[in-house]
């Protein structure tokens, strides 16, 4: 009953000055998951990112934070992909999500990239296939809005709604990695209601 998820990627923005941003809602569940599991990052400049080896389950897999940027995120998650011949259903991407409220949290099998600049490029370097943690961030309003939002750090009640999502989400690997993606889902799907 195991997952197939091979590689989770964490999307985000390196740097101090982006370590609170909403963007990198991902680079903190990727942190946390590293966190819980007993996974150390190190620089690894090949896969152009910070990569951890966990064990989840019993399932060895790999965690990347690409220091690329958001919007060539794509290139590090192909070149670990590529180098242990993984496929793009095999990759689970974390992401923050505009179209979800602060705290709200879905997984997601394939489907398009909302404009969103990691997934855009993601979708240049693998395709669509590969499956999402959507971690919501809530949105500002107004299209004209989002790019201030999405580099600014979140108010203090949106931000421990994402902490809380963010724990519910590391438990949900384990639920993943130890009873399937479905119960995974129905699980992650059911919190809070």
């Amino acid at each position: 009953m195991s997952s197939d998820i091979r590689l989770i990627a964490g999307l985000g923005n390196p740097g101090a000055g982006y370590a609170q941003t909403r963007h990198n809602a991902g680079f903190w569940f990727a942190d946390r998951l590293a966190a819980v599991f007993g996974g150390q990052f190190r620089s690894e400049s090949r896969y152009h990112g910070e990569v951890a080896q966990l064990d989840i389950a019993g399932n060895r897999l790999w965690v990347i934070k690409p220091d690329t940027f958001m919007n060539r995120s794509g290139l590090a998650v192909q070149a670990l992909a590529a180098f242990y011949k993984l496929a793009p259903q095999q990759v689970l991407v974390a992401h923050d999500e505009l179209d979800l409220p602060a705290g709200t949290v879905r997984l997601k099998r394939g489907g398009g990239h909302g404009g969103h600049n990691g997934l855009r490029d993601l979708h240049r370097c693998l395709g669509p296939d590969y499956a999402r943690l959507r971690i919501g961030i809530g949105h500002p309003g107004h299209k004209d809005m989002v790019l201030d939002y999405v580099l600014g750090k979140p108010i203090a009640a949106d931000a421990r709604a994402i902490e809380d999502a963010i724990e519910d989400s590391v438990a949900a690997m384990r639920v993943l990695y130890d009873g399937g993606w479905d119960r995974a889902t129905q699980g992650l799907h059911r919190r809070g209601t």
